[in-house]
Parts: structure tokens; C-alpha cells; sequence
């Protein structure tokens, strides 16, 4: 009856350690992948699972990570069971990469992946984390040595788009899909980067000294424009003064003739007109004190003056 009870007990306790042996828990955003005898068998979701102990074995995956070692960057290489499904970033150490310009420059860029199938991650690649990295930076090389150093600045987003095309159609295979690639530093030699500095503050004072040009050209533009019609109404001025001017002459001549009768000769008339403008220029001419000299014709339009003046006296007093 004591032996009966005792292999009763070790039995319990065989089952029960083979129990706790193929009992595993897996945690949210993690996945196992397990192999039965060698061969895959089945991928572990997050909670209880259990497996046959002793048969049933979790098949590892190589992940390459960086440490700081001794102040640098030191690629460590790791086998875990356990499959992170989360988004990861890999940050990877710049690079020196060729231009098209054949100016060497340093990249340094990071990668955002997330395990999307843990059967291709573990069984379509030896190290999945490398083979990722050295596709990023083969592909970082290709893209950038397809440019000029002047369009590496501005074509970040150019680069980084065509990088996740090239990820994404390997990622495909190895079950990862590739959410962002991102080049953050684009460092450059120091003379070239001296050089660019020049450059820039050179084109810099061309744009200045162009819209400096473009303003005086315009200003000298308007300025002819304002000369322009200020020339243009002073003629229209002008011209209206002369003809009111004209239009007064035609009228006083027509009173003087009309006051006349046919006594007046017309051509003694306007000489009569003339010669009173004379007469009220007269003063404004010799106004400083100095001696003036007048032609030998205004003494022939004075003459005039004066017989008309007799002869409207004539005519009133008749």
C-alpha cells in the first residue's frame, strides 16, 4: 500500500513538472516561435500556451544591437526566444558616402521597423537586425552618390522615401515591414563646408546688389514718369492759356473795330493791341532802375496806340 502511494506521488509529481515545464506565458507584443523536433511547428500568441517539454523547443532569433563601449558605438550581437512585435528603431553609426561631385560626406540615419510575420523573421534570414542595416546603408550609398552635394540638403525627403520603397520589397521576405527611414546628420570636410559658407554669402550680396539695381531702376522710372506728366500738363497749361489768351485778343479786336466802324484799319488795330502790351510790360521792365533799350518797332506799335486812341476820340465826340 506504501509503494502504491509513493509511485502514486511520483507520478503526480512527473506530471506536474511536465506541466510546469511546457506551461508558457507570453507577454503583449511578443511572439515565440516554436519547432518540434527540429522542424516549425506553431508561433506562440501573447498569453497561457503550453508546449511538449522535451519536444517542443522555442527557436531563437540573432539580434545585433549598439552599446556604448568605451565611448563608442559597439555592434553586440544577441540571441533571444522571445520576438519583440513592437516598433523598433535602429539607429545605426554614420557612414562615409560619395557624392556625384565626388565630395565625401558622413550620413548618419535611423530605421523604424516592426515585425509583422515571426516565422520569416526567424527562418528567411541568418540575423535579421544586420541584414536590415546593411541594406539601409547599401541602398543610403546608391541613393546619395546619384547627387550633387548642393541637392543632398534639400532632397532628404526624396532619399528617405525611396529608401523605405527598397525596405519595404525586402521587408516583404523576411515578414518586417518598414514604417520610416530618416537621415538625421549630413555632415561635410570643413574646408568644403567653408567653401559652401563663401558661396552662400556671396549670392547673398549678388541678390542684394540685384535688388538694389531693381529699385533704382524703378525709382528712376517713376521718377521720368512723374517728369513726364508733369511736362504734359504744364504744355496742356500752356496751350489752354494761349488759346484763352487768343480768344480774349479776337474778342478785343472785334470791339475795337466794332467801336470804330469801318474808320480802323485791322492791321491798325492789332498794332493798337500790341502796343498796350507793351505799355504793361513797360514797368516790370524797368522796375530794377537799370537802362533798357527797346526795338526800333515799338516806337511804330506806340504810334498806333495813339492813333487809335484819336481816333476813338474823333469818332465819340462827332
Amino acid at each position: 500500500m506504501d509503494m502504491m502511494l509513493v509511485i502514486a506521488l511520483v507520478f503526480t509529481v512527473l506530471v506536474l513538472a511536465l506541466v510546469i515545464k511546457g506551461l508558457m506565458i507570453v507577454q503583449q507584443s511578443e511572439a515565440v516561435v516554436i519547432e518540434r523536433l527540429g522542424s516549425y511547428q506553431k508561433t506562440l500568441s501573447p498569453g497561457i500556451n503550453w508546449i511538449i517539454p522535451f519536444v517542443d523547443k522555442p527557436r531563437s532569433i540573432k539580434v545585433r544591437r549598439y552599446q556604448a563601449i568605451g565611448g563608442e558605438n559597439v555592434a553586440v550581437v544577441q540571441e533571444e526566444t522571445r520576438i519583440d512585435r513592437r516598433e523598433t528603431v535602429l539607429d545605426f553609426p554614420g557612414q562615409s558616402v560619395i557624392t556625384a561631385d565626388n565630395v565625401s560626406v558622413t550620413v548618419n540615419g535611423a530605421l523604424y521597423f516592426q515585425v509583422i510575420d515571426p516565422e520569416r523573421a526567424v527562418y528567411q534570414t541568418e540575423n535579421l537586425i544586420q541584414a536590415i542595416e546593411i541594406l539601409a546603408k547599401t541602398s543610403l550609398r546608391s541613393e546619395v552618390g546619384k547627387m550633387e552635394l548642393d541637392k543632398l540638403f534639400e532632397s532628404r525627403q526624396e532619399i528617405n522615401d525611396k529608401l523605405q520603397v527598397v525596405m519595404d520589397e525586402a521587408g516583404n521576405k523576411w515578414g518586417v515591414k518598414v514604417t520610416r527611414v530618416e537621415i538625421q546628420d549630413i555632415l561635410i570636410p570643413a574646408e568644403v563646408e567653408d567653401a559652401m559658407r563663401k558661396q552662400m554669402a556671396a549670392e547673398r550680396e549678388r541678390r542684394a546688389l540685384v535688388l538694389q539695381a531693381s529699385g533704382e531702376r524703378e525709382a528712376t522710372i517713376a521718377r521720368a514718369e512723374g517728369e513726364k506728366r508733369s511736362n504734359i500738363l504744364v504744355a496742356e497749361g500752356e496751350r489752354e492759356a494761349a488759346i484763352l489768351m487768343a480768344d480774349g485778343q479776337r474778342q478785343a479786336i472785334d470791339q475795337v473795330l466794332a467801336a470804330g466802324s469801318d474808320r480802323l484799319d485791322p492791321q491798325l488795330v492789332i498794332g493798337y493791341l500790341l502796343g498796350l502790351e507793351y505799355l504793361k510790360t513797360l514797368p516790370e521792365i524797368g522796375k530794377d532802375g537799370d537802362r533798357i533799350f527797346l526795338p526800333y518797332e515799338a516806337s511804330s506799335v506806340l504810334g498806333a496806340v495813339g492813333s487809335i486812341e484819336a481816333l476813338l476820340k474823333g469818332g465819340t465826340k462827332q
